[in-house]
């Protein structure tokens, strides 16, 4: 398909976002195509390891498209939303227990969606221009794609710090995060790609000393509340300013449900238990949620300026969370 180039290449089955114009942002079909190939080469012997990069300088994949998404649930039809995230939900689990190696090169943006690809394979790579964020309480969603999982194992408060703001991490602070596995500068890539294609062999890979870590150092200490309202009271006491701004900013409802969905993943034995967490508030969140004022405000008008009205108490997310029965997500 034009949108994801799919090939292999001598020892090496290769996946190519080709979508440089729209940052490379995860479709539907997208979506499904990655999962079939990872099926068809699971078994392959001429495949000995996964290679997943994209075109452009700007984005590895900067999140889903939920343009599709946004309309269908607009005119009341909640299926597309629920179809989606569960086909998608599907495929970061079977990135995460993939029986081969997969690597990924992650530049530029990688974002939600694109942390779900990226982000669960054995080997991630990420370079200078790289900057990753589960911005998804800014639309109205909690980290889905396997974010909950990867926030929770973020060590200190780091884990509740992004949730709740959105914050962008360098390659630095993606590293110390557990976002990512080694640093190597860019224009090595092409070199790197090709050796791993030819031998089929990851043994050669060595990264190289990462940037600072901002994070590392950062004082997240208020972000051990017990509740939102609790960090935040905190925050204010501490004067901290730059963390209230995208707080102030996000869904109230998607930030406190995010909080409880990471600290809930922290008991997690394996992806899919968060993954299936997740899906219960998308399965919801074009219905009952702040989802499609936020994708209006962010994305559809882009006038940043979300009216939030989804009930964000203990009872609206525990709703939000509530068992869907026959709908839950299932995993073959």
């Amino acid at each position: 398909m034009a949108d994801m180039t799919i090939r292999k290449q001598g020892r090496a089955g290769r996946m190519t976002f080709n979508r440089p114009q729209a940052l490379n942002a995860l479709d539907h079909d997208m979506v499904k195509a990655i999962h079939a190939a990872l099926d068809d080469w699971r078994d392959d012997a001429e495949v000995a390891l996964v290679i997943i990069d994209a075109e452009g300088e700007k984005a590895f994949c900067a999140g889903g498209d939920i343009a599709a998404v946004y309309r269908a649930g607009l005119a009341g039809d909640h299926s597309v939303g629920q179809r989606f995230f569960f086909d998608e939900y599907r495929m970061n689990a079977a990135i995460a227990d993939y029986p081969k190696p997969i690597l990924a090169f992650m530049q530029g943006f990688v974002m939600g969606g694109g942390v779900g690809v990226g982000g669960h394979a054995g080997h991630r790579i990420v370079g200078d221009s790289t900057r990753i964020a589960m911005p998804e309480s800014g639309i109205g969603l909690i980290p889905d794609v396997g974010g909950t999982w990867l926030l929770s194992r973020a060590p200190d408060h780091i884990g509740e710090y992004l949730a709740l703001t959105a914050g962008r991490m360098g390659p630095g602070d993606a590293i110390h995060a557990g976002f990512a596995d080694l640093y190597i500068p860019e224009q090595e890539w092409p070199g790197l790609i090709d050796q791993l294609c030819e031998t089929g062999d990851t043994d050669f890979l060595a990264g190289q000393t990462p940037p600072e870590a901002p994070l590392a150092d950062a004082d997240l200490s208020a972000f051990a509340g017990a509740d939102l309202a609790d960090i935040i009271s905190t925050l204010e006491a501490q004067g901290n300013e730059d963390a209230l701004k995208p707080i102030r900013r996000n869904s109230p409802l998607s930030m406190a449900a995010g909080l409880r969905m990471v600290r809930a993943a922290r008991n997690d034995a394996r992806i899919q238990d968060s993954l299936a967490r997740e899906f219960r508030f998308t399965y919801r969140a074009t219905q009952h949620g702040d989802f499609l004022e936020g994708v209006r405000a962010q994305i559809i008008d882009k006038d940043r300026n979300p009216q939030w009205s989804a009930d964000a108490s203990e009872q609206g997310v525990e709703a939000m969370l509530a068992p869907l029965g026959d709908d839950e997500l299932q995993f073959d």
